[in-house]
């Protein structure tokens, strides 16, 4: 019995101690109590534990990225020169998205000094185009209302091209994710008169995209930096992405053979 429990766990993780019980009963034997079920496993090392949440990812777009990840293995610093990182972000007035931790002793959980203060909605929120480059960091673009397509060619047009001409010359490479409004055929045109070389992207990899943790990096630069309204919040925004290092980025683009092998060893 011990070894069907096992079985009937090892199986399939997510199944109850109900399904177990279900699973394992036979006409010739007795029922196991689901407490016994539970305490069994647990003498097994098998503890009940939340998982950790995870995109799906389709098996069409993990081999992509595994293939992706291949190909730009073996690029280093030479290769990536001049290629443009790009996307946009959201960022509250009040607090964070993200999860917080603390440390505190036991009991203390409803004590002042340990919680994090929220309001709701975040209190309100900017939305910001960014992107750049392995020698500079293009201005941030705020977005007012819905970015759809006009608004995204429009930030292309009259935000990134001229940023990129007048710091990277003629020569580079412009990366964006699969976004509709990205590859809609209004943008795609855009980018054909522009003749603008596109880094080729694999669906569901915001893993791969250095400028995830540019986002991560300007909300630390702002973490205890408060913002009464939007119009307060974006100059606050524009000052610490000018500010934020370019070692920082040397670093990002230092990792990528790293993300490239995780990714690979994750099966994508």
């Amino acid at each position: 019995m011990d070894r069907n429990i096992l079985r009937a766990c090892r199986e399939d993780p997510r199944r109850t101690s109900t399904d177990i019980q279900l699973s394992v009963t036979s006409l010739n034997e007795p029922v196991p109590l689901r407490r016994t079920i539970r305490r069994r496993l647990q003498v097994a090392g098998l503890h009940g534990r939340r998982p950790v949440q995870k995109p799906l990812v389709s098996l069409k777009n993990r081999k992509a990225r595994v293939e992706w990840a291949k190909q730009h293995l073996s690029w280093g610093p030479r290769e990536w020169a001049n290629h443009i990182w790009s996307d946009e972000s959201k960022f509250n007035l009040f607090g964070t998205d993200s999860i917080q931790w603390i440390r505190r002793p036991i009991g203390s959980r409803y004590a002042p000094q340990y919680q994090c203060p929220t309001v709701k909605h975040g209190g309100g929120s900017v939305m910001d185009w960014g992107c750049f480059s392995d020698t500079s960091m293009c201005p941030l673009k705020r977005i007012v209302g819905t970015m759809d397509r006009y608004v995204y060619e429009d930030i292309l047009e009259n935000t990134m091209r001229p940023w990129a001409r007048a710091n990277l010359g003629r020569s580079w490479v412009f990366q964006q994710d699969n976004d509709p409004k990205r590859t809609s055929g209004h943008v795609a045109n855009w980018f054909r008169r522009r003749r603008v070389d596109l880094l080729e992207w694999s669906s569901q990899s915001p893993d791969l995209n250095l400028i995830e943790h540019m986002w991560e990096e300007l909300e630390r630069c702002l973490k205890r930096v408060r913002a009464s309204n939007s119009n307060q919040k974006f100059p606050q925004l524009e000052a610490a992405w000018k500010s934020i290092p370019m070692p920082v980025v040397q670093t990002l683009l230092d990792s990528m053979p790293r993300r490239c092998q995780a990714v690979i060893d994750a099966k994508g």
